[in-house]
């Protein structure tokens, strides 16, 4: 069950965003790095194709720089959060479907959620968030996805203001673009999004709001309020991620811990004995390729693609909390953009800090400041 925290609240950092991808440990993932995508252009109902403004394009724009993880397991290579040069920012996280028998909502779609996610970093730069909102619902760019909710925008200072351009919510429980929420439109907010329908504060209720979101938003608040400098900062919001409240027992299997997973921010890896057999034997096999390459667990993690395709998960091994994301954004456009991960391809756990990947780097537009939205 992953999370996602951001937050305007901080006086130095136009936006600060944390994530834990919570998966199955062995899924082969990515490390974070730049790779390039053609902009995917759209096409009028007339055949000829227009730019994001709806104006005729005379040339298609030059490739979207993207620094994200990918995900090895499935043929789109998608990803969970990812941002570009120009400053679309993506984040997903599934939505924990109750009904797995629903046709409607399938657990496992045919097409991948992380999908989701490079359809905006791949989009058109000229493609504003909202024209991207109408495309996606209105459009049936959600068709055919298991649940999800996707946090996407622009990250732009707002013009003769301290604030940035709002950040949409997507998600395909959304029947129409009027019913995406906006965050981040204003400073000192504070938002959390997991694996349920997220809602407005006013909405919000001790039924509805998980404890994860409550603590989080708590823990996340104190930890801008209190840092004194940028390495403090991301130490604090590291912290964060890491916060356990889930049951010391570790054997249970995971059906009997999908409830428990809304209580903690972290998820340390459990499962049953079956999985604990399946990653016992993956360490293994892990011991024997370090041996032989001579390499720390850190520097065995998945670059390049995985061989065997299988379309509905990588369901073997322990579940648990897989890669933790921090990102910060100035006042000046600049990002410093940090994943930590926990464990190598083949489930041996890397100590915390030797397995961190960090990129520092200017949003191209970020000057251009972008008018309010109405």
């Amino acid at each position: 069950m992953c999370i996602v925290l951001v937050t305007t609240a901080h006086p130095k950092y136009a936006l600060v965003a944390i994530d834990n991808r919570d998966e199955y440990i062995l899924r082969p993932t990515s490390r974070p790095h730049w790779w390039t995508a053609e902009p995917e252009t759209h096409h009028a109902p007339n055949g000829v194709t227009n730019g994001a403004n709806g104006s005729t394009k005379a040339k298609s724009p030059g490739p979207v720089e993207i620094l994200s993880s990918r995900d090895l397991q499935r043929a789109e290579r998608g990803t969970w959060l990812g941002i570009t040069k120009g400053g679309n920012f993506a984040v997903l996280t599934n939505y924990r479907e109750t009904d797995t028998h629903n046709a409607a909502s399938p657990v496992c779609g045919t097409r991948s959620r992380g999908g989701m996610v490079t359809a905006w970093l791949r989009a058109d730069p000229a493609e504003s968030t909202e024209q991207f909102v109408h495309r996606m619902l209105e459009g049936g760019g959600v068709k055919g996805v298991g649940g999800f909710s996707l946090i996407c925008g622009k990250l732009r200072k707002v013009s003769g203001e301290q604030n940035i351009e709002p950040l949409a919510i997507i998600s395909n429980r959304c029947d129409h673009a009027g019913q995406v929420a906006w965050i981040c439109g204003q400073r000192g907010s504070v938002y959390g999004l997991s694996n349920a329908t997220y809602l407005d504060e006013g909405e919000e209720s001790e039924e509805t709001l998980w404890p994860k979101i409550r603590s989080g938003r708590e823990l996340l608040s104190r930890a801008v309020s209190t840092a004194s400098d940028e390495q403090e900062l991301i130490d604090s919001l590291f912290n964060v991620l890491d916060t356990d409240n889930f049951p010391s027992d570790h054997t249970i299997d995971l059906e009997e811990g999908i409830p428990l997973l809304k209580n903690s921010i972290f998820i340390p890896a459990f499962g049953d004995k079956e999985h604990q057999r399946e990653m016992c034997e993956a360490q293994q096999r892990g011991k024997v390729q370090q041996r032989d390459r001579n390499l720390p667990a850190a520097e065995t993690l998945t670059s390049v693609a995985r061989p065997d395709e299988q379309p509905c998960g990588f369901q073997t091994g322990l579940y648990g909390t897989q890669r933790q994301t921090v990102i910060l954004v100035d006042w000046e456009g600049n990002v410093t953009y940090t994943e930590r991960a926990l464990w190598d391809d083949n489930g041996n756990a890397i100590p915390r800090g030797q397995g961190d990947k960090t990129f520092k780097f200017k949003i191209e537009g970020w000057q251009q400041e972008a008018e309010p939205r109405e």
